[in-house]
């Protein structure tokens, strides 16, 4: 039985997703950008975004960078990605001594 199972491994059965071989199912919107440069028009979105307060991951499919790059970028630019619609009044106030 173990034998059987070893031969017809799911990445090794014609069409199946998990295969080592062939072309991989990805997002239609994602485009990958790795190790390209950022032109300025990607710049210019990441700001815009980012003022819009747009989670990070949303902005990398956007842009077609992972997280990571985003995050990165967004340091070296000085483009702050945390929210600035939060209330103040809807923190937990320190325990007064």
């Amino acid at each position: 039985m173990a034998r059987a199972a070893r031969r017809n491994a799911s990445w090794r059965r014609p069409g199946s997703p998990i295969g080592r071989k062939g072309p991989r199912k990805a997002h239609p919107r994602y485009t990958r950008n790795k190790n390209k440069n950022w032109s300025g028009d990607d710049v210019r979105t990441l700001r815009q975004l980012a003022r819009q307060n747009t989670p990070t991951r949303v902005i990398g499919l956007k842009l077609g960078r992972s997280e990571i790059a985003v995050r990165g970028k967004a340091q070296r630019e000085g483009i702050s990605l945390k929210p600035t619609n939060r209330s103040p009044y809807s923190r937990r106030k320190r325990a007064r001594r």
